[in-house]
């Protein structure tokens, strides 16, 4: 069902001229270890002036919205939550605006779904994100990806992070760079 629905939002995203790269679990499922995952992320290639569009996208999916004022609920989280009903998966439409999001977006590997092409994030954007969102289960996913894709571009990732570190005041490098230690060891 999850390669299905993941072609349908690949055409209609398409079909609207809406940039975007598939996120979280289901690209952990592209490059790590097979895991049970229960959604489906996006991240959108426009910010939230373009919602009005997206909402024309999951009306034409047949999506359920799941907040009651999806305006409001987009410009305070950025995220359109959504249900496919009959499958019962989410989908959540997350509208970016960053430098760092325009560049994943356009870094995003293709791969050939049925007959259709889905945009998934590259190896090490799913690193990046999974690294600030930092959950126990994201850095096991981190372990995964890298045990199983040891070539990766590290400069790409270590710039990023040192700029979310100071953006955010995190220090999304040196847990990085532990993880990376701990699988040296």
């Amino acid at each position: 069902m999850f390669q299905k629905l993941l072609e349908r939002i690949a055409g209609e995203l398409f079909s609207q001229n809406i940039p975007y790269m598939i996120i979280g679990g289901q690209a952990v499922l592209l490059y790590g270890e097979p895991r049970l995952t229960k959604d489906i992320d996006v991240t959108l290639g426009i910010g939230t002036e373009g919602l009005e569009k997206v909402m024309q996208s999951v009306e034409n999916l047949k999506f359920k919205i799941l907040v009651p004022d999806p305006e409001d609920f987009v410009r305070e989280t950025m995220v359109l939550p959504t249900l496919h009903e009959k499958s019962g998966i989410r989908v959540d439409f997350i509208f970016s605006y960053s430098t760092y999001e325009q560049q994943a977006i356009q870094n995003a590997k293709k791969v050939r779904l049925g007959s259709t092409d889905v945009c998934f994030a590259s190896l090490e954007d799913v690193i990046i994100h999974k690294i600030i969102a930092g959950r126990p289960r994201d850095l096991e996913d981190i372990r995964s990806v890298i045990l199983k894709n040891p070539d990766f571009n590290l400069p790409y990732i270590e710039k990023w992070l040192a700029e979310f570190d100071v953006s955010l005041e995190a220090n999304y490098l040196e847990l990085f760079k532990k993880i990376q230690d701990s699988l040296n060891e």
